[in-house]
C-alpha cells in the first residue's frame, strides 16, 4: 500500500480514500490478511482517523472487509454462490454442496421445528404439487442435522436440518451412532427418497446466541435467513435453516432465480 497523499476531491474525503483502499485490498492483500492499524492507515494517507473509520466501515458494508474480535480488520474471503429459487433441485450433500456435516441427533420435535415442517406440507413446490399431507406430531422424532458452511478457512454460515424419522426409516443407529459419521448417514437415507421438488425463503434476522459463536459475530448481529423445504410425494420430507453472516453474503438476481453470492476478492 502506497503514502500517497489524498488531494482535494469532488466527492466526501472518505469515499475517495474507500476506492484507494479497495485497489490495494485487490492487489497487496491476502484474503484474511489482517490490515495496519488506523493510526498508522490515518498517516500514510494524509486523513483524520475518523474519515478513516468511515472508509473502513463502508468496505466492511460491502462484504470487503471484516472485524473480527480479537484479531483486527482482515480482508474478507471469498464468497460461494447458493442458488435460491433455481430451476435445479437437489438434496442436501448431492453434487458437493460445500456444506460440511458436523454431527446429527434425534430427539422430539420442538413446537418451533413442528411448524416449520407443517407450514409447507402438501403445497406446491416450485412447480411440483406435492401431492399428499404429511401430519407431524410431537411423539414422532426428528432428526436434527448440523452442517457449516467454511470459505477460507472461516464458517460463513451454519445450517439446522431437520429430518422427520418418518422420512429415513432405514437409518440404523449402530452404524454411526454419532458425530459428521451420524449426520452424513442421515442425509444418505434421505438421498434415496425421490425428490418432487423444493422451495426457499429468505429473511433478514438477527444472530441467535448460538449461531453467533459459530460464526464468530456478537448476538444480534444482522444474519440471512434461508429457509428450504424439500418435498417428496408424500409431502415436506425435511426443512433446512441456514444462517449466512451477513457481512459474507448479498442477493444477486439471475436468470434462474436468486442467488446468495460470496463475494470474492483478489489476492
Amino acid at each position: 500500500m502506497g503514502t500517497t497523499q489524498l488531494e482535494s476531491v469532488p466527492e466526501p474525503k472518505y469515499w475517495h480514500l474507500k476506492t484507494v483502499l479497495s485497489e490495494a485490498l485487490d492487489h497487496d492483500f491476502a484474503v484474511g490478511e489482517i490490515l495496519p492499524n488506523e493510526r498508522e492507515l490515518a498517516a500514510r494517507f494524509g486523513v483524520a482517523r475518523a474519515t478513516l473509520r468511515q472508509a473502513l466501515e463502508q468496505l466492511e458494508l460491502e462484504g470487503r472487509l471484516q472485524r473480527r474480535r480479537g484479531v483486527g480488520t482482515t480482508v474478507a474471503p471469498p464468497r460461494v454462490g447458493v442458488a435460491v429459487g433455481s430451476a435445479r433441485h437437489s438434496w442436501p450433500g448431492e453434487s458437493a454442496d460445500g456444506w460440511e456435516a458436523v454431527d446429527a441427533a434425534e430427539a422430539l420435535p420442538t413446537a418451533a421445528v413442528l411448524k416449520l415442517l407443517a407450514a409447507g406440507s402438501g403445497s406446491a413446490a416450485s412447480g411440483s404439487a406435492a401431492s399428499g399431507s404429511a401430519v407431524f406430531a410431537a411423539d414422532q422424532p426428528v432428526h436434527t442435522v448440523r452442517r457449516t458452511r467454511v470459505t477460507e478457512g472461516q464458517v460463513v454460515a451454519a445450517e439446522l436440518l431437520y429430518v422427520p424419522a418418518a422420512s429415513v426409516p432405514g437409518l440404523s443407529a449402530i452404524d454411526a451412532p454419532a458425530g459428521p459419521a451420524r449426520a452424513r448417514a442421515v442425509l444418505r437415507e434421505l438421498q434415496r427418497l425421490a425428490l418432487d421438488g423444493q422451495d426457499r425463503s429468505v429473511e433478514l434476522g438477527s444472530a441467535r446466541a448460538d449461531d453467533a459463536k459459530e460464526l464468530d459475530r456478537l448476538p444480534g448481529a444482522p444474519v440471512l435467513l434461508v429457509t428450504t423445504r424439500y418435498f417428496t410425494a408424500g409431502g415436506t420430507a425435511a426443512v433446512s435453516v441456514a444462517t449466512y453472516r451477513a457481512d459474507t453474503c448479498r442477493l444477486t438476481f439471475g436468470d434462474e432465480g436468486v442467488e446468495i453470492t460470496e463475494t470474492r476478492v483478489a489476492s
